[in-house]
């Protein structure tokens, strides 16, 4: 329950919220007639559906499929919400117009109190670009192959020591060969220890699961600060759209979970990035890791186009939690869909075996980058995408227009007047809500069977009849356009090298209480897995790993 100050706090700003509301109301007519659910609140409309569903897709989905691939929702107090899933749609506003749809300062306040003020995630504009131009040579192509040998020896280390460890500690007392346990702890420890390694020449040991500073302040930070906000949050959050960001920044002491545990974390990263990272970094400026090549980036830019300390301190908050805890989600995903269809983990180790009978055959010791692209494209890329697709760990993207616009669609919606409608205008400061778990399961793009696993999907020519729209084999996973993931590539290529090393040594399965243990994927800032009625879990994801070794 909220205390006297936040309760004064949040109806003081419903207040100001309402009387805002009614002034710029009139502004969002051009949605008159588009369709939409009804809402079942005054006061939150369609976000109680969004942000307290058991689910994520419990909503968007139905509504994708009755209304087509936009439709119109109420936010608080009946404000206007455009939502998408249409792929001409997000080509529009993600890549052809740039920066003409800007993240709304609700959203950005968010990414500054998590990351930091000057992290990239929240910029915009042209400081988003200077904060670009100088962190891409840290994430160019030929930097991300060098990381491959580093990523194959965490990958080893995975197979040999923690898995290993695990089932000798497993389950099955007369036995060393199987076990079933939480995989999501184990390889958020595994990515930490690699972008810690990767961005800033730094050994944190959680792998070793050793005492990790690092690794406890990341632990549950998901549950504690998003999952599930209070009512009342949600009205005080919306008012944030029209003050001035600096002014928002002290939103963060106010005394809710939500804002204590940002607090928090942030300020303990400040803190790490200074004292621990960023000197190491300086210390070896002639290293390859992402924060060196960042820096000497940052020095050869001219005073006025430099990042300030502030920035560069919070570039290390945010490669950290994207390099890591983005990525070990989606390989929990990953593997969980490969344990409900192991035939696809034979597929691929098919697939190592005959590419460990080439690297032996040129004398090599280990895997080369092209290696993992070719023979193992075919089965391990095809997977990898379809997880990816079906289980995006960002599902929900924010943006508001900068100006009066018009927003085309690949496949029209009937209007309520019954005309079909091919494109929406929109008016300045319009709210648009981008369901990116809905776009990656449109049938319209991905065909009738879009809500199904079937990886062939990436094979062949169906992709080149879409519309392209994401960085990666057209899901929008990752984003698309100017504010896309920057570090994309390099966590394809984790999660590559993780894969081969797993599945050539372990197989995976549903454990034997799999149906007493419903997983869900529930709809905090990044998509967890969780058991069905057992928030006492916390983040987890039991699969049962049998040893091929023995």
């Amino acid at each position: 329950m909220p205390t006297f100050l936040q309760s004064f706090f949040y109806a003081l700003s419903a207040f100001v919220f309402l009387i805002g509301w009614l002034l710029l109301k009139r502004n969002f007519r051009s949605l008159k007639d588009i369709r939409g659910p009804s809402s079942p609140s005054v006061w939150l409309g369609n976000l109680s559906n969004i942000r307290y569903e058991n689910e994520v897709g419990d909503n968007e989905f139905p509504w994708m499929k009755e209304f087509g691939g936009a439709w119109r929702i109420k936010g608080i107090l009946g404000e206007d919400h455009l939502m998408l899933a249409d792929a001409k749609a997000f080509q529009y506003i993600f890549q052809t117009s740039g920066y003409r749809f800007f993240k709304p300062n609700d959203y950005r306040t968010d990414e500054k109190m998590m990351l930091g003020p000057g992290g990239i995630g929240s910029a915009h504009g042209d400081v988003h670009q200077r904060h670009r131009r100088i962190m891409n040579p840290s994430f160019s192509t030929s930097q991300l192959k060098s990381f491959l040998p580093m990523l194959l020896q965490y990958s080893a280390k995975v197979r040999t020591s923690t898995l290993a460890t695990k089932l000798k500690e497993g389950e099955f007392p007369n036995s060393a060969v199987e076990a079933t346990f939480n995989i999501y702890p184990w390889l958020a420890r595994a990515t930490l220890d690699i972008i810690s390694d990767a961005g800033f020449a730094l050994d944190v040991g959680a792998l070793d699961n050793s005492h990790s500073p690092l690794h406890e302040a990341y632990d549950g930070i998901f549950l504690d600060s998003t999952m599930y906000p209070h009512a009342w949050n949600l009205v005080f959050r919306t008012l944030w759209r029209y003050v001035p960001i600096p002014i928002l920044l002290f939103v963060r002491y106010m005394p809710s979970r939500e804002y204590t545990r940002f607090r928090q974390f942030n300020e303990f990263m400040r803190k790490y990035a200074r004292n621990v990272i960023l000197p190491n970094s300086q210390a070896k400026l002639d290293s390859k890791d992402m924060m060196s090549v960042l820096i000497r980036a940052n020095e050869a830019e001219s005073p006025r186009m430099k990042l300030a300390e502030f920035e560069v301190l919070d570039q290390i908050s945010t490669i950290l939690f994207a390099g890591h805890e983005t990525t070990a989600l989606s390989l929990t995903w990953w593997l969980w869909e490969l344990a409900k269809y192991p035939e696809y983990q034979e597929r691929i180790r098919e697939e190592i075996v005959t590419a460990r009978a080439k690297v032996s055959q040129r004398g090599a010791t280990d895997f080369s980058a092209s290696d993992l692209e070719e023979p193992l494209a075919c089965s391990l890329f095809t997977v990898l995408q379809e997880a990816l697709r079906l289980h995006p760990i960002v599902w929900h993207l924010k943006r508001a227009a900068s100006q009066d616009d018009v927003i085309p669609l690949a496949v029209p919606v009937v209007g309520k007047s019954g005309k079909m409608i091919t494109e929406i205008p929109v008016k300045k400061g319009q709210l648009i809500d981008l369901s990116v778990a809905a776009y990656n399961r449109n049938p319209d793009v991905w065909g009738p069977d879009a809500a199904e696993w079937r990886p062939e999907r990436f094979l062949g020519d169906e992709q080149t009849k879409m519309t392209a729209v994401g960085m990666h084999g057209n899901i929008m996973t990752f984003s698309a356009g100017v504010q896309s993931c920057i570090g994309w590539r390099f966590g394809i290529l984790t999660m590559q090298a993780i894969s081969v090393a797993l599945l050539e040594n372990f197989e995976f399965h549903l454990p034997p209480n799999a149906k007493d243990l419903k997983i869900a994927r529930k709809p905090a800032n990044a998509m967890p897995p969780m058991v069905e009625g057992k928030p006492e879990m916390g983040i987890w994801m039991g699969l049962t790993v049998k040893s091929l070794s023995t």
